[in-house]
This record gives structure tokens, C-alpha cells and sequence, in this order.
């Protein structure tokens, strides 16, 4: 297979697939030395061909092929696609649609939570994927045949996939299911890393509103820095180095040199001078607007009624079909045994009905489970047996 190295043969391409009902779409990609994905190959196929683009060939130009994703009449079906749309919100003025991820349909149509490709592969298009150039460093060239063949595989089997998946949709009636799923992937902010929100996903182990106040503003630096240099976090500054100067502020610019986690003279860069105007914003934040995190309570033991919600949740997930992620998380079933008027998704449209009734009736005592034969029955009890 030879990939699309040009502008003329993508033009070429991309004219032919405007009038596909569907194209299948993934791409290889690498981000162990940058902040941002690094896009180095984009696979494509409709029912009558298949081509892998590459997108670091001298002068190719890209937009035919965004041109099309953004064409509303040609679905584009993907794969557990967060990460290809993560790509897609980076280079596109906006995001592929309408789009039809084969995860979250497969979890619809009863193959379990977060199913692999392979899986799908291996189940629905009854074949075995080559694996052996699964971790190829996908920016080096030439690409092998071998590569290539491995990368087309992506979308390839993805096109027998999608038609058993979307079929089985259309005839359970659930493809409103899939697309209420998919909806939230098409919001550019779940792409966007604010920041100022950037200190939220380190592990802190201290609540002071003080030091959280100066976390906040060294975390948005970094995530700048990041982001501008196009670098990953940690090659900015470790979380350690975070956390020993949020604790021991730095009085003066050289302090800096005296921290363990800082290189020698980083005082005297430019990144060292806006880490300790960073630092010294965080000290003149008001008290008033420091952050704050509630001290987590010792967790209770989990409550008897938790156990039987999630045996419930199982029974009528398989009976369904559909992934009891879809349905419901634990986290969701501790809090909802924990207080019953607080509101969750699974009380609401199709969830209710699969789950989300029978759990109120087994939370109100007029639901039981009961052991025969080794299994687990769910019997709806008589009004004055329930009283």
C-alpha cells in the first residue's frame, strides 16, 4: 500500500468520499516529547476503498480532508474517538460531524463496558488483527508496508462493525441511546485545558486555602508554559517541584536555586523569572478568594441497600443488552442509597426504564430478590406485602 503523499491525490480522494453514506476515520499519533498530539498518519475508508494520509509529507495540504469531516451529510465513524476528536479540535475550525462512535454502540448492544476494537474485530468481523506494529514510532519514515497495512486495518473492519452495530441500533429501537452518548464529544470545551483549572488534577495532601492559592497560579503557569513550548508538563516542572514551592515560597528570585526540584541559575531565565512572579501572585491572592477543598470524611461502610442496587443493576443490564456503565456507576449507587432524593441519570429517559424504576421500587421495599436455582430472580412484591 502506498499512503497519500499529496495534495492532488487527497483532493482526488476526498472528491470521491463526499458522496459516501459513511467514511471510517482513525489516525496514529504521538505525544511523548509535546504538549500537543502529534498527528503522523490519518487512516480513511468508505465501502469501496481504503488509504492511509500522511500528514508529515513535504507540502501536503490538509484541508480537502477536513473539508470532509466537516461535511454534515457523511457520517464519519470512529472508534472510542475522544482522542481522534482531541486531534480534530486542534487542526479543524470545528469538529467533525455528525460523528458515530462503535464503543459506545457495542456498550448499547450489549458487549460490555469500554470494549476494545480487537474485541469487535474479533467478534463481529470474525478476524484477527496483527498487532506486531502496534507500537510503532508512527513518525518515523518510511512507513513499512507492514505499518501500513496494520494502520488501514483500523478502518477497514470498522466499516462491517459499524453496519452490524448500527443495524442491531435500528432495530432495538436505541439509536437515540447512542447518539445522547456521542453529543457531549462534539463540545470543543472538552478538549480545551483552561490554566487556571490545571491544579485540580494534581494529588494534593494538604487542604491550607494558602498553599492551594499558590498551587493554582504555579499550575497555570506551567500549564502555559506547556502549552506555548509545546512540551509536556513535567519536562516544564515535576508536581514535586509544584508542591515544594507552594510550601516554601520563594522571598526573592534566587530562593529558586535553592530548591531541590529547580535546575541551577533557572533563577536567572526567563521561565524562572515568571515562575517566581507566579509564586508571588499566589501570596497576594486575598483570603477571601483562596481556593478551598473540603477535608474528605471517613468513607461509612457501604450500606446493604449499595450491594443489592448493583446486583439489580446487573440482572436488568444483561436482560437489556447494554453496559451497566451506561446505565449507572457505583460511585452514583453509593450516593443515591446514601440520600434517595438526590437526582442521577438513572432516573431519567431510557435509563429509567431499563433500571431506574425497578431501583426506586427495590429502595421503597416493594421490590425483592430471591435466590432459585442458583440464580437471582427479581420478584415485585404485593402492596400489603411490601407494607
Amino acid at each position: 500500500m502506498q499512503p497519500i503523499t499529496t495534495t492532488d491525490a487527497l483532493v482526488q480522494l476526498c472528491e470521491r468520499l463526499q458522496s459516501a453514506e459513511f467514511i471510517t476515520v482513525d489516525t496514529e499519533f504521538l505525544r511523548d516529547h509535546t504538549y500537543y498530539p502529534k498527528l503522523c498518519l490519518v487512516q480513511v475508508a468508505s465501502d469501496d476503498e481504503a488509504h492511509c494520509i500522511d500528514p508529515l509529507a513535504p507540502g501536503i495540504d490538509l484541508s480537502p480532508l477536513l473539508e470532509l469531516f466537516a461535511n454534515e451529510k457523511v457520517l464519519k465513524v470512529m472508534h472510542a474517538c475522544r482522542q481522534d476528536m482531541e486531534i480534530f479540535s486542534l487542526i479543524m475550525d470545528t469538529l467533525p460531524a455528525p460523528i458515530f462512535d462503535t464503543q459506545v454502540a457495542a456498550m448499547v448492544c450489549g458487549f460490555g463496558d469500554s470494549v476494545g476494537y480487537e474485541t469487535l474485530v474479533t467478534k463481529i468481523a470474525h478476524a484477527q488483527l496483527d498487532k506486531s506494529a502496534r507500537y510503532t514510532d508512527w513518525s518515523k519514515r518510511p512507513l513499512s508496508d507492514k505499518q501500513l497495512d496494520y494502520a488501514v486495518g483500523d478502518v477497514t473492519y470498522l466499516r462491517q462493525i459499524y453496519r452490524k452495530l448500527h443495524s442491531e441500533l435500528v432495530k432495538t429501537g436505541r439509536e437515540s441511546w447512542v447518539e445522547e452518548e456521542i453529543k457531549p464529544l462534539r463540545e470543543p470545551s472538552l478538549y480545551r485545558v483552561e490554566p487556571e483549572e490545571a491544579w485540580h488534577r494534581l494529588k494534593v495532601r494538604t487542604n491550607k486555602p494558602r498553599f492551594l492559592g499558590l498551587l493554582q497560579c504555579l499550575a497555570a503557569w506551567r500549564e502555559r508554559q506547556a502549552q506555548d513550548r509545546d512540551m509536556p508538563r513535567n519536562r516544564i516542572a515535576k508536581d514535586e517541584t509544584l508542591f515544594e514551592v507552594a510550601a516554601h515560597p520563594p522571598k526573592d528570585i534566587t530562593d529558586l536555586d535553592r530548591m531541590r526540584g529547580v535546575p541551577k541559575g533557572f533563577s536567572r531565565s526567563k521561565a524562572g523569572k515568571s515562575l517566581f512572579e507566579a509564586a508571588q501572585e499566589g501570596l497576594k491572592i486575598p483570603e477571601a478568594q483562596l481556593p478551598h477543598i473540603a477535608r474528605a470524611k471517613p468513607r461509612p461502610p457501604t450500606p446493604p441497600m449499595v450491594d443489592l442496587l448493583k446486583v439489580l443493576l446487573k440482572i436488568r443490564c444483561q436482560q437489556a443488552k447494554v453496559a451497566t456503565r451506561m446505565v449507572a456507576s457505583a460511585a452514583e449507587l453509593e450516593a443515591w442509597a446514601a440520600n434517595p432524593k438526590i437526582d442521577l441519570r438513572a432516573l431519567h429517559g431510557w435509563r429509567y426504564d431499563i433500571f431506574g424504576a425497578d431501583a426506586q421500587k427495590l429502595m421503597s421495599g416493594n421490590l425483592a430478590l430471591t435466590a432459585q436455582n442458583g440464580d437471582i430472580d427479581v420478584v415485585e412484591l404485593e402492596d400489603e406485602l411490601a407494607e
